[in-house]
């Protein structure tokens, strides 16, 4: 419990806590431990991706509400087996198993987010590919995926960033990465009103 307590209370950027990423319901409803092997690498990807990433959206759009963020390997391979849209957990090392490098070598970190902002625009005619458009322009991201339910989004740092951009809300589908015609260059007029 002691170092359960101590890992939580770690501050990660200005605004967020270590805490405010180990919550899981799949850990909850199946009594599984969502706590690190590694917390020191746990701590120092979760850090780039609080303030490279979290905290600038923070700043520009309003609250950034944690929907998923670290997972253990335990807690990852138990929801990849039971259907719990986890994948697999050499796909999630460096993304949603924070605590693991990825096979290149290489720490990164994802978190699932919901912004109350966004949501509110949504409700009113923007799309996604407007936000994910903005951080493209703005923002050292590694992976975006948006989702059809609240506009929230996974939102990835990584040592070495992929820049790609996919949804599983529609249109589905990648929307960039490396290699597409609409990648390079300014998108401003694709979020117009956007700060």
């Amino acid at each position: 419990m002691r170092s359960a307590e101590t890992l939580g209370r770690v501050r990660l950027s200005h605004s967020f806590f270590m805490r405010d990423f180990l919550h899981s319901e799949i850990a909850v409803v199946h009594g599984i431990s969502n706590m690190p092997d590694d917390p020191d690498l746990a701590i120092a990807a979760g850090r780039r991706l609080c303030e490279e990433l979290l905290e600038p959206l923070q700043a520009v759009f309003g609250r950034v509400a944690v929907r998923s963020a670290y997972r253990s390997v335990v807690l990852n391979a138990y929801g990849n087996a039971h259907g719990y849209n986890c994948a697999s957990n050499e796909r999630n090392y460096a993304r949603h198993i924070w605590d693991r490098q990825d096979a290149s070598g290489c720490m990164g970190a994802v978190a699932c987010v919901a912004l109350p902002r966004l949501v509110d625009r949504m409700e009113a005619g923007v799309s996604w590919q407007a936000m994910a458009w903005w951080i493209h322009d703005t923002l050292p991201y590694s992976e975006l995926q948006f989702f059809p339910k609240l506009g929230a989004f996974n939102i990835g740092w990584h040592e070495r960033p992929k820049r790609t951009i996919y949804s599983y809300a529609e249109p589905r589908g990648y929307l960039t990465r490396p290699g597409f015609a609409n990648h390079a260059g300014g998108h401003a007029h694709l979020y117009a009103g956007f700060p």
